[in-house]
């Protein structure tokens, strides 16, 4: 009586999987800690990598203000004309104290060139704060969804484990008395071992992914996170033209590499300003002693002067550099757009492929790869079907239910992929 028995338990514990299997159920409670809308709050808000390019950002913020600034003015003091034999003032007329100020003027039109050129600048790092964020929303999606794989994995995994151990006590007790083979008893106990070596690397794989993800969050590695219900199968109702379309104007790193090119014709325009001469003004007092020839009336003056810009070949190198940049910024904006446009295609595909891959697993493979289950219990159950093909028909349906769940994650994935190359923020 104890091989039915065992048999009747075995065979409640398999249906009751099956059915779970064919309504996409996960048993494993939700695990304590933030789910992921307040994993990707507190990436946002507390990522160390993101906060330095918030820093830099403001960085160049503030050479904004300097760069369409001018120089401070000078103040000098001297004393002119004093006899070397005496130092007195009193003697020549044209000795004295003299105080001057003096102001340099760029031309007209530098001090705006070199303002818009550092505007571009922080433009630059203000579109590469907004990607970051943008990118570092994907890195959280996809390391809560490699996550949540690996967590469902390690929880069907023990789940068959147990199982197996039923099936082991199962072919023993037919073993003992001799309805079965002693190879039954071995293939089961060979399969639970390749289970276990499968359990010991998806529990390495999930403290991995929890540290990772944990990492972008700045938390400890080992911080729990809600892994919550199973993932919805991921769609995209837009159509990729759209997408592909609206990526321009959504994407942030269009507008820095749009603000680069700005950038180098700012500069190319300051080059060619750079062949204008600067100018100076300068005023001048002149604190006199009374002497033989007056009373020492005090003398004012007053100087404008020019630099002489004839040095051209440093001229032309800067204009020829800012040209440079601006062929560089337009070749590789192009090559971007090329990329985007790749690249949205790609994760696009790959979210209908997945989700027709959990479709298919869902309504389909595992229902159908449950019934053959059950058939095998029931063959073997009156002695039809032998316990290898009861034994391959668990594997099978193991296999499907972890590609099902691996095709889900993966479809998460590719859909947090194709929300970041098109510029999408959910």
């Amino acid at each position: 009586m104890i091989a039915p028995i065992r048999f009747a338990a075995v065979l409640l514990i398999v249906i009751s999987m099956a059915g779970n299997a064919r309504a996409g159920k996960n048993d494993t409670p939700p695990s304590p800690g933030p789910g992921l809308d307040e994993l990707i709050a507190t990436a946002l808000a507390e990522n160390p990598d993101l906060k330095a390019a918030e820093e830099r950002l403001h960085l160049y913020e503030h050479k904004i203000i300097p760069a369409g600034s001018l120089n401070d003015p000078s103040l000098s003091f001297s004393f002119s004309n004093y006899p070397v034999d005496s130092f007195s003032g009193n003697v020549f007329p044209m000795s004295g104290k003299v105080v001057k100020l003096s102001q340099d003027f760029p031309f007209p039109g530098k001090l705006a060139a070199k303002t818009e050129i550092a505007e571009q600048q922080a433009k630059w790092y203000r579109a590469l704060l907004a990607e970051q964020q943008l990118q570092l929303t994907r890195q959280v999606k996809d390391a809560y969804y490699a996550l949540v794989y690996v967590g469902r994995a390690v929880s069907i995994t023990e789940k068959n484990m147990k199982l197996l151990d039923d099936f082991i006590r199962l072919s023993e007790a037919n073993y003992e008395v001799g309805k079965g083979q002693q190879q039954d008893v071995l293939k089961a106990q060979v399969e639970r071992g390749k289970l276990l070596d499968r359990l010991y690397n998806l529990r390495q794989q999930r403290l991995t992914s929890l540290a990772n993800l944990n990492r972008l969050v700045n938390r400890p590695s080992v911080t729990a996170v809600a892994e919550g219900t199973d993932p919805a199968i991921a769609a995209m109702d837009t159509p990729l033209e759209d997408l592909q379309e609206k990526a321009e104007s959504r994407r942030p790193m269009y507008a820095a590499y749009r603000s680069l090119i700005d950038r180098y014709q700012a500069q190319h325009k300051l080059a060619e300003l750079d062949y204008k001469p600067d100018f100076k003004v300068g005023l001048a007092y002149t604190f006199r002693e009374p002497n033989m020839a007056d009373s020492g009336t005090d003398f004012a003056g007053i100087e404008v002067g020019i630099n002489l810009p004839i040095f051209r070949d440093k001229r032309d190198a800067a204009a020829s550099e800012a040209e440079a940049g601006t062929r560089m910024a337009l070749a590789q904006y192009n090559d971007f757009r090329n990329q985007v446009l790749f690249n949205i295609q790609d994760a696009y595909s790959q979210v209908q492929t997945n989700h027709d891959q959990a479709k298919l697993y869902k309504t389909g493979i595992i229902p159908q790869a449950s019934q053959a289950l059950e058939s095998a219990i029931n063959g073997y159950q009156v002695g039809k079907i032998p316990f290898l093909n009861l034994l391959d028909n668990l594997m099978t349906l193991y296999t499907f239910e972890l590609q099902y769940h691996k095709a889900v994650s993966d479809g998460q994935r590719s859909l947090a992929r194709l929300e970041a190359e098109s510029g999408q923020t959910p």
